[in-house]
């Protein structure tokens, strides 16, 4: 596992943020963690990339220690907070130079590592000019173009994509996406449950400092419910006459009716209406989504 913690406890005053919290991670993987404001999302960031010390608990990363060994521990990782980290009065090429050489690269490595990141990002044409005149979107590719620089083992992206149009997100996604195929885990916090459902191959869920749900989205999502279909009448009458048909529950004109998310259920439900003379404005079809999940789970735990 890259990322092990056991127990592991924050507060800030008589706020008690993380409650015992046990996680790993393995290698090579995304992880998502997920939950309201507050829950303790960044602060377990914030503890396992060295920047805080837990109250209590143990929490290892790349095989150090994150109290006893800080030191190891960020020269195997690097971290892209909420807010692009970049010097706006230089070039985006300075600043991976900078970065290059702050890491202790000699001065052609560093130019030699900078060029390689403005192009795996699409920055080339904007690489001598300065950071002030970028897009949100451009800032963002440069921090996390900027966070590379070291080849880290383990990236941590703290709501990567907060503030960006839905074009710069998608190509922040793709840059994920390609960076996993290279080998990098990647730790991924976000308010975008479209990003995890997309990214992630493990979810885990946060609330009131503690791990509420772990697991794959698709596991996630069966866990509140299966498909529904739901049909809409022309009255509440016609809809309580088409549950006495078919089951499900009716809320005014509309009934849903679980389903398993077949065809053949569909056509089913649909002759044995048209059999009982219920004549049916419109069908959708519901499947659970992350936002059923964290409605779900954040509600019960409230």
């Amino acid at each position: 596992m890259i990322v092990e913690t056991e127990g592991l406890t924050k507060s800030y005053g008589p706020t008690t943020v993380l409650r015992g919290l046990d996680l790993e991670v393995t290698e090579g993987s995304v992880l998502a963690l997920l939950g309201p404001n507050g829950a303790g999302k960044t602060t377990t960031i914030r503890i396992l990339s060295t920047l805080t010390r837990p109250d209590g608990g143990t929490a290892r990363v790349c095989g150090f220690d994150v109290v006893r060994a800080g030191a190891d521990v960020r020269g195997a990782i690097s971290l892209t907070g909420q807010y692009a980290a970049v010097d706006e009065e230089q070039t985006g090429r300075e600043n991976l130079v900078m970065i290059a050489r702050l890491r202790g690269f000699p001065r052609p490595a560093s130019r030699a590592r900078a060029a390689e990141l403005l192009e795996r990002f699409d920055l080339l044409d904007a690489a001598d000019r300065r950071v002030r005149t970028y897009s949100g979107g451009m800032r963002r590719r440069l921090d996390l173009a900027m966070s590379l620089v070291a080849r880290p083992r383990l990236l941590f992206l703290d709501e990567p994509t907060t503030g960006l149009d839905p074009v710069s997100r998608t190509t922040v996604w793709d840059a994920i996406t390609d960076l996993v195929r290279d080998g990098v885990t990647i730790f991924l916090t976000t308010q975008y449950l479209e990003e995890a459902d997309r990214l992630a191959d493990r979810i885990v869920v946060l609330h009131n400092g503690g791990v509420v749900a772990d697991g794959t989205a698709d596991a996630l999502k069966n866990s509140v419910g299966g498909t529904r279909l739901d049909l809409t009448f022309r009255s509440p009458a016609d809809a309580s006459r088409a549950r006495n048909v078919v089951g499900g529950v009716a809320d005014g004109p509309t009934l849903s009716v679980p389903s398993d998310g077949s065809a053949a259920h569909l056509h089913r439900v649909l002759d044995d209406l048209l059999g009982a003379r219920v004549e049916v404005l419109r069908v959708a079809t519901h499947r659970p989504t992350l936002d059923d999940v964290f409605t779900s789970l954040t509600a019960v735990a409230a």
